[in-house]
């Protein structure tokens, strides 16, 4: 992506993880200056400022663990591409000491963790600094029907860096605004069904939900573990590809990791040869602005090589856009879930609710800090259900996984013989409404969250101050197609999109 302010690899606040690997690796910058930057950029921007609040919590620690790296790096040690840099973390995923992991919530908040959770050690590992964890949809928005997305009791309100009354997207809604504010050129987040690719869309960057289980998801606060996936978030696909890189080790047998790697798939050629089904039912014709832009991309794919074939639809889009099922499947999956998660989390010492019936007594008790806003409706029915062995519970499963993926996905795909879908992830941001809550509104994210399949949301430009973005649908453990023609589409976009801090958005 080229930008008006020249190459982005020398530019510190939004460079792409290669450009800062060349500045590092040339001495002309060290990791303690990029994290010192990072923190200085949260103080003036997320803290101040815009007020953005997408950071929940800094490590006071990073510029030592920064300064330590940059140790390693002139003894002649570099770890990988993420050596030095400083990436944020959704804090509903578990980092050890003073971070812990609240999901947003005030029962979590200060209670510690032993240990870090496997994308947390792993990110580590590879020498990335964790600067601290980013403000979330408190429960991974599974509070109330009327929630508003970004907000939790734990973090306030996290703003869209684009446009400051605009929705940031939820639930990984700090992840999304601190790339594209840029805080840091990476952030991590967690996805049961938008919770990645709606954020990344609103906010204007990538953002990658990968095959169920592709990414280890243990110490995460969970919501559906038949669904939850960590995933990470950036400015390009090439980024996002070597966070993927990172995070993958150890995974599953069947995530077929390519020769040379993830990153070695996003190149600027990647349309080329690629055969690409255009899913419009249901997810175009809502907002006339984004349609705009999808036909643009669509050209643009054309023109980059890659064969079209429209429509490519979902059958079952409309279906699963019911939800009733998937809610079903979310409220079971979450009494379960959570209960065992809580029960051990506090390990019987009363220093948090130790089940799901219990957090919605603590939250009743704490209703001024936690209710006022939206209530927990969502809880309180997922009290109601009765175990993962209902046969409500596994009707409803059976139902959701084939209309998702042998009816859904799957049909899409063998009827057009496409590589991977195409859509509009969503249109552009709706307003923050804390009075009534987020709208209902069009976001193509549950056919591949319920499959469990992988999706790849991508910028695609700025439709009055905001951005919109396309996501690319792929068969299980596709991640390498879906990067390599995602940065194809990238290339020949060749967009730079930064953030406006605008208070509303403009009348022209």
């Amino acid at each position: 992506m080229s930008g008006e302010t020249g190459d982005p690899g020398t530019d510190l606040a939004f460079g792409s993880l290669s450009g800062l690997a060349r500045l590092l690796r040339a001495g002309e910058v060290t990791s303690v200056e990029i994290v010192e930057l990072a923190l200085d950029r949260v103080a003036s921007l997320d803290s101040a400022g815009p007020s953005l609040r997408s950071v929940l919590a800094v490590d006071p620690d990073a510029p030592g663990h920064a300064a330590a790296l940059d140790a390693e790096r002139r003894a002649g040690h570099v770890r990988g591409p993420l050596h030095g840099v400083p990436v944020l973390v959704k804090d509903n995923i578990e980092t050890s000491g003073v971070l812990g992991a609240t999901a947003g919530s005030l029962a979590l908040l200060g209670v510690s963790v032993e240990q870090d959770a496997p994308a947390v050690a792993l990110l580590r590992a590879a020498g990335a600094v964790v600067l601290g964890k980013t403000n979330l949809s408190e429960w991974a928005n599974f509070r109330s029907a009327h929630s508003v997305s970004g907000w939790s009791a734990a973090g306030g309100q996290t703003r869209n860096p684009h446009v400051l009354d605009r929705s940031p997207g939820g639930s990984s809604a700090g992840s999304g605004a601190a790339v594209a504010a840029g805080l840091v050129p990476l952030a991590i987040g967690t996805e049961t069904d938008g919770s990645i690719v709606c954020p990344a869309a609103f906010n204007g960057v990538v953002g990658l939900k990968a095959t169920h289980g592709l990414v280890s998801a243990d110490g995460v606060v969970p919501l559906a573990p038949s669904q939850d996936c960590v995933g990470p978030m950036g400015r390009h696909v090439a980024d996002v590809a070597a966070a993927l890189d990172v995070l993958v080790a150890g995974g599953p047998p069947g995530g077929r990791v390519p020769p040379g790697g993830y990153g070695s798939q996003a190149v600027g050629d990647g349309l080329a040869g690629a055969r690409v089904g255009v899913a419009r039912l249901h997810f175009t014709g809502a907002s006339p602005v984004a349609d705009r832009l999808f036909e643009d991309a669509l050209a643009a794919m054309r023109d980059g090589g890659a064969s079209l074939v429209d429509p490519a639809d979902v059958p079952t889009a409309v279906e699963l856009a019911g939800f009733a099922d998937e809610l079903l499947v979310l409220s079971y999956e979450i009494h379960d879930s959570l209960d065992r998660y809580l029960r051990a989390r506090d390990g019987g010492r009363g220093v948090c609710p130790g089940s799901l019936a219990e957090l919605v007594e603590y939250n009743d008790a704490h209703f001024e800090d936690e209710l006022a806003l939206f209530g927990q409706d969502l809880l309180v029915g997922a009290l109601a259900t009765d175990g993962l062995d209902s046969p409500v519970y596994r009707a409803a499963f059976a139902r959701n996984r084939e209309r998702a993926r042998e009816r859904g996905i799957d049909a899409a795909l063998a009827g057009s013989g496409a590589d991977v879908l195409v859509t509009l992830t969503s249109g552009p941001a709706w307003c923050i409404d804390q009075v009534n809550g987020d709208p209902s509104s069009v976001v193509s994210s549950s056919a591949a969250a319920v499959a469990g399949y992988p999706t790849l949301s991508i910028p695609i430009g700025i439709a009055s101050g905001l951005p919109v973005g396309v996501s690319l649908i792929g068969r299980p453990f596709a991640e390498a197609t879906l990067l390599r023609i995602g940065a194809g589409l990238e290339h020949v976009l060749d967009l730079d999109i930064r953030p406006g801090f605008l208070s509303s958005v403009p009348l022209t």
